[in-house]
């Protein structure tokens, strides 16, 4: 998700610009909107953006000034110029400066569009060659995790992968230095690198890029960075490596993907709720007792193992996603014991709601 802070002194504009750019594509949106490059810079000590849209002559301190500024301080960001001015000197300050377009007002919608959408190709592009830079260097002294990871894989071993999607995580925010924003592309790569290690054994599977849709509001604060970040990530190396888990165990027929499917789309719809075995295989269109037969076959896992690791990953997310005490988090994903709830939380995850909560958030 690229989050877009647009900068322009008159509010009709601003306005107009928010609209375009979250009419451009669902992984762009507009984070904040401040009238001048003093409110700006203000803005982005408490919060967090990716672009920073800005108008050039502005009161108290101009779109140039602002644009050298955040080049000094948050230089992950990328800026974009938009003015009333066609005027050479203003545009070749913003080149000096490395903004990447310079557009002109009234602003023409495709030209925005295609200079936001060639924001985040720059933006991907330049996380992914750190990440990249990271990973040969750090990957000769990791030897170990990375070996963790395969021997799972091809055990099928899915039962420990959330420690060591923790434990994972740990190791890379060391790497990142701070940088959390790195965290998904770094966790992209990690994932990209364990299919590599496997293609010895003919393993072909091409990941996708992960979203973090729901994982956060547009507006994030810098005191959420940390957390907002790893639980995205965890999100992406827990996608990831049950999708390679399923790709290890070959390919199947179309009817028992669908049934396996359609088990599972049931589970997470109502997994809050009391579900009942014969629900579940009418909905499957089969026998009770060959449903969960074919179920422990092709995912390693039993049905109700599936809905506690379902309740679990939940239970996880409005752990870190909001500040309701545990009992409301048990009650929320269908348990009414608590200690019962926080047991089996500890059996999935390796430590209890609390401590889990801790080590994520410290």
């Amino acid at each position: 998700m690229i989050r877009v802070l647009v900068v322009d002194d008159a509010p009709v504009i601003r306005e107009s610009l928010s609209v375009s750019v979250e009419e451009c594509t669902d992984t762009i949106i507009v984070a904040g909107l401040e009238e001048n490059g003093q409110a700006a810079l203000n803005w982005l000590e408490e919060c967090y953006a990716d672009i920073c849209i800005t108008d050039i002559r502005m009161p108290i301190m101009d779109g140039l000034q602002l644009i050298e500024q955040i080049n000094a301080k948050y230089p992950w960001m990328k800026c974009m110029v938009v003015s009333s001015y066609n005027d050479f000197q203003y545009a070749k300050q913003s080149i000096q400066l490395n903004a990447l377009d310079y557009i002109l007002k009234p602003v023409d919608e495709d030209l925005l569009n295609e200079a936001l959408l060639k924001a985040q190709m720059s933006i991907t592009r330049d996380r992914d060659r750190v990440a990249a830079d990271l990973i040969l260097r750090k990957l000769p002294h990791h030897h170990g995790m990375m070996n963790s990871w395969l021997e799972q894989i091809r055990t099928l071993n899915a039962a420990t992968l959330p420690l060591l999607i923790v434990d994972t995580l740990d190791m890379l925010e060391n790497w990142v230095n701070g940088n959390y924003y790195l965290l998904n592309a770094l966790s992209n790569l990690w994932l990209r690198t364990i299919i590599e290690e496997l293609t010895t054994e003919q393993f072909i599977l091409e990941l996708d890029e992960g979203k973090d849709l729901g994982l956060g509001e547009a507006k994030l604060p810098v005191l959420r960075l940390r957390s907002y970040f790893r639980l995205c990530a965890v999100r992406r190396l827990e996608e990831g490596g049950n999708r390679i888990m399923d790709t290890m165990r070959g390919a199947r027929d179309q009817p028992t993907i669908k049934a396996i499917s359609q088990i599972k789309r049931y589970i997470g719809e109502h997994f809050c709720e009391q579900i009942n075995l014969q629900d579940l295989a009418d909905e499957a269109a089969m026998n009770k007792s060959y449903m969960c037969t074919l179920f422990k076959q092709e995912t390693k896992m039993t049905i109700w193992s599936y809905i506690v690791a379902e309740r679990m990953k939940k239970a996880r997310d409005l752990l870190l996603q909001t500040k309701d005490r545990v009992y409301e988090i048990a009650n929320a994903v269908g348990y009414e014991d608590v200690a019962y709830f926080s047991q089996l939380f500890k059996k999935h995850y390796g430590m209890t709601p609390n401590d889990y909560k801790r080590r994520m958030d410290s």
